[in-house]
Formats: C-alpha cells, sequence, structure tokens
C-alpha cells in the first residue's frame, strides 16, 4: 500500500474507483460521432462522371493550346508573305518575343474565363460566346499594353491571328462538339440522370431530355411521388418508376446516377431540397431543380442571393433598342453578300422555272411581319400557277400542324419546284425583303394573313420581332414538328434571342440545306 493510500479513511480507501470504461459513451456512439465528422468520400459512380469529365477538357485544352499557338507563330510568315519583309520593325529582341506572349495571355485568359466548364459544354451558345470574349479580352490588353509602353509588333497579331485564331478556336469546339455528341448516341459521356417529382413533371422532362439526345442526360430512372407505378412511358420509350421521394439518395446510388433531376418537390417540406443535397454529398456530382419558366425564360434567369435568400430574377424582355439595331446591321450585310452570291445560282434556277411551264419565276404573296403589319414576300415560284385555286379541294388532305397547311406530295408542286423545296432555294429571293426592312434573317416563320387570324393571345407574340427566312423552327424538323413544339420554338426565340444565337442558327441552317429534314 502507498503513502497516500495509507493516509486515507479506511471507509473512502473501500470506495470503488471509477475506471475509463465507466464514463466512456457506448462503442456504437462513439462510431456515429466520428462518422458525421468525416467528409462525404466520393463514390464509384462520381468517379466515373469526373473521369469522363477530365478527359474531355484535356481534349479541349490541348486543341486549344495548339490553334493558340499555331495561330501566333505562324502570323510572322504570313506577314512577311502577304504584305513585305519590312514591315517587321522594331527591336527585333521584342518582335521575336511577341507571338510567345500573345499565345500566353491568351491561354491565360481562356482559362480565367472558364471556356471549358462542363456546365457549358456541349450544348447552347454560352461556350462560344466565352471564347469570343476571351479571344476579344486578349487582343485588347494586348493593344492597350502596347500602346502604353510605346512597344511596337503587335499590329500583325492583330491583323492576322485574332480572326484567324478566333476562328479556329470556334470551329475546333464545334467539332469537338459533333464528335461529342456521336458518344452521346451511344450512352457514352452522358450523366447517369435520375428523375424526381409528379407525374406529369416527370415525363415533361424526360420528353424535352430525349427530344434532343446531345444534351448530356442519360435517364436511367424516374422517381414518381405517390405512385405505385412500376414504370413510365414517354414516347413509346419506358423507363423504370423505383423508390420514393425518402430515398432518393438510396435510389441514385443503386441505379448509379451521377445527376438528380428534381422535377417538383413535396409543397409540405420546404426543407427537402437541402436535406436532399447533404444525402447525396459524395455521392452524385449534381442536384438540378427544374422548372417550365425555363423553357422559355432561361437565358433572362439568374439567381442573386440576397443576404442569405436565394432569389431568382426573370429579366423582363425588350423589344426595341441598341440590341436591334445590331441585328438589323448584321441582316443588312448578310443580305447584301448573300443576294451578290446567289446571282449565278438564281439565273440557273429562273431558267429551269421558265423552261417547265413557261410561267412567272417568282411568287409574291401576301404575309404578316412584325406588330401585325403585312408585306409581300418573294419566292422562287415552286407550284403550278393554279395553286391557289386548287387549294380549297385539298384542305381534306391537310398534314401541317395547327394552322399549317402542309402535304408531303402536294400535287401543285412542279418537278423543278420539289428540288427547290428539298434545298430551300426557293428562299433565296427572301434575301430582298431582309434587305428592304420587311424580315430578318433568323426569326420566327412569317406567316399568312388566315394563320394570324386563328392565334390566340400567346402564339401573336411571334408577330413582336421581323419574321426570319431561317429561325430554330426551320433547323429543328420544319414540317414534322407539331404545332405546340413550333410555337414553343418561336416565343422561345423570340424572347431570348442574340446575336450569338443567330449565328448558331445560320450554321445550322447551312447543314439542314445540305441534310434536308422536315423540308417540303
Amino acid at each position: 500500500m502507498s503513502a497516500v493510500e495509507s493516509a486515507l479513511p479506511t471507509a473512502l480507501r473501500a470506495l470503488p474507483v471509477p475506471t475509463l470504461t465507466a464514463v466512456a459513451p457506448p462503442l456504437p456512439l462513439v462510431r456515429e460521432l466520428t462518422d458525421a465528422r468525416v467528409s462525404p468520400r466520393s463514390t464509384p459512380t462520381l468517379e466515373r462522371r469526373l473521369l469522363w469529365e477530365r478527359r474531355y477538357v484535356r481534349r479541349l485544352r490541348f486543341t486549344d493550346a495548339a490553334i493558340v499557338l499555331l495561330a501566333t507563330a505562324l502570323t510572322p510568315v504570313f506577314q512577311l508573305l502577304l504584305v513585305a519583309p519590312g514591315v517587321l520593325i522594331g527591336d527585333p529582341w521584342i518582335v521575336a518575343r511577341i507571338p510567345a506572349l500573345t499565345a500566353i495571355v491568351w491561354l491565360f485568359v481562356l482559362a480565367a474565363f472558364h471556356t471549358r466548364d462542363r456546365e457549358i459544354t456541349g450544348s447552347g451558345a454560352t461556350e462560344y460566346k466565352r471564347v469570343a470574349h476571351a479571344s476579344g479580352l486578349t487582343f485588347g490588353i494586348l493593344a492597350i499594353a502596347f500602346v502604353v509602353f510605346q512597344l511596337q509588333g503587335i499590329r500583325a497579331q492583330l491583323i492576322f491571328a485574332a480572326p484567324i485564331g478566333l476562328l479556329a478556336l470556334l470551329i475546333g469546339r464545334w467539332s469537338w462538339r459533333r464528335w461529342l455528341h456521336r458518344q452521346r448516341r451511344f450512352g457514352h459521356y452522358a450523366s447517369r440522370t435520375l428523375v424526381v417529382g409528379s407525374r406529369d413533371d416527370v415525363e415533361y422532362v424526360i420528353r424535352t431530355l430525349q427530344r434532343d439526345g446531345q444534351l448530356g442526360y442519360l435517364v436511367v430512372g424516374a422517381t414518381i411521388s405517390g405512385s405505385a407505378e412500376r414504370s413510365i412511358t414517354v414516347d413509346d420509350m419506358s423507363y423504370d418508376a423505383v423508390g420514393n421521394l425518402d430515398d432518393v439518395a438510396r435510389t441514385a446510388n443503386e441505379l448509379g446516377a451521377d445527376s438528380i433531376i428534381i422535377a417538383s418537390r413535396p409543397d409540405a417540406d420546404p426543407e427537402y431540397i437541402r436535406r436532399l443535397s447533404w444525402e447525396l454529398e459524395g455521392a452524385a456530382s449534381e442536384l438540378i431543380l427544374s422548372s417550365r419558366l425555363a423553357d422559355v425564360a432561361g437565358p433572362r434567369i439568374s439567381l442573386r442571393p440576397v443576404d442569405g435568400l436565394p432569389l431568382i430574377h426573370v429579366k423582363i424582355p425588350r423589344f426595341e433598342g441598341g440590341r436591334l439595331a445590331l441585328k438589323r446591321t448584321m441582316d443588312v450585310a448578310a443580305a447584301a453578300v448573300a443576294l451578290t452570291l446567289f446571282a449565278p445560282i438564281a439565273l440557273i434556277i429562273g431558267i429551269a422555272i421558265l423552261l417547265e411551264d413557261g410561267g412567272p419565276v417568282f411568287f409574291s404573296q401576301s404575309r404578316v411581319g412584325r406588330d401585325g403589319r403585312e408585306f409581300r414576300i418573294l419566292k422562287f415560284r415552286s407550284m403550278r400557277t393554279d395553286a391557289e385555286q386548287r387549294l380549297t379541294a385539298l384542305l381534306e388532305a391537310n398534314e401541317g400542324a395547327g394552322p399549317l397547311f402542309k402535304m408531303k406530295d402536294d400535287p401543285r408542286v412542279t418537278r423543278v419546284g420539289r428540288i427547290l423545296r428539298k434545298f430551300s432555294l426557293d428562299e433565296v429571293p427572301q434575301f430582298w425583303n431582309v434587305l428592304i426592312g420587311d424580315m430578318s434573317i433568323v426569326g420566327p416563320r412569317p406567316p399568312l394573313p388566315r394563320e394570324v387570324r386563328a392565334y390566340d393571345g400567346t402564339v401573336s407574340r411571334r408577330l413582336y420581332i421581323k419574321p426570319g427566312i431561317t429561325g430554330l423552327w426551320q433547323v429543328s424538323g420544319r414540317s414534322d414538328l407539331s404545332w405546340e413544339e413550333s410555337v414553343r420554338l418561336d416565343l422561345r426565340y423570340v424572347e431570348n434571342w442574340s446575336v450569338m444565337n443567330d449565328l448558331m442558327i445560320m450554321f445550322r441552317t447551312a447543314h439542314v440545306m445540305v441534310h434536308p429534314n422536315g423540308a417540303y
């Protein structure tokens, strides 16, 4: 016995000495507290998603670097060949290093503008906008720097590298996007997606995603609230209906889904989204909230947290001002160029029309333009001269959607007219309508007066801007689309048009002319 113990009273020595195990919490509680403090780790599903994203970004990064380096390095060669050797003036040490400096700044700004973010690559115009803005800022910075420091040699980069490099960058991004779309047809490079919500909202989301299989979301299942159905069918395609709203995280894990789209949430559970996001940490890459408002107003929606309160802002569209002036300037320039380039082809088309039946070359018809103003549209005549008189007898055979009249095998169409319609060459004279201000290059389809009389208040919004020779309707299926789908596409364009979107539609129009779909 120690001296301390011998000094204690006998009664105190008899008391039991508490041990560590007597005051420690039970082992399961220790494990629970430990698990709560460990940050979530990535699951194999999430790692698979991140792997293909990194692979695609590496491809874009390598292509961008190769294009920028070539464009800047070859600029002195272009300058010597196309201008004159004597133009290369200034400090040789500086001039020799201008291509390297330009390339470094260009690649840095491309990265700073997040031009390779997964959210913008693969679809939409944002990727192209960021590449264009980053390239413009690059040469703006360099030009200012050379002026401030009184340096020479940047002029050649501005003249040659800027336009050639930007064009090559856009073509490179477009080429990789085409490759990505081909891969997604086989389910590669796409997010395995679980759609959650009420039946109507789930069907709406799935139908939108499968309408264009290039959006990058591969639906692997659906969780339908308040339904015991085992499957859901959307446009002849069946999807498994699994789980319920309380075990979405577990269902996503079982299906190997790395993205969850909430088509609608329980109204009685305002904390549902936040709780689900916590459950998905480490197991999924995206939790996406779907809203039908975004179908038309998508580009005008922004999220702005105000003192912790997330507010969704919807910018009200405007149909006047500087943007329309810019659109008009682009229309005049494009129409003038198109009329000049198509002049020889127009002469051949006119001769072919005359030789077939001797009738007039052009067809003029009343159409309704912006603000309900009527104008005379010009086309190459593709029908017989008595086409309007024979229309009444063919109304019962109408295959068009809504108030449109369309027939795949319209007996009024001439042999030359079928060729013109197939490749949209009958619409070439409409560039004259663009030049004089009746139409735009890109816009809604120009309707007939009888069609406008059948419009309701919603469809009449198509008349807020000038009709176009081409548009979303023309490059998305044309006459094969339903009336509702045609209206949806036109309204989306009317409220959200931009110069970059117009350029993309023009580019897609060229592809549609070579590979016609729905043209009759």
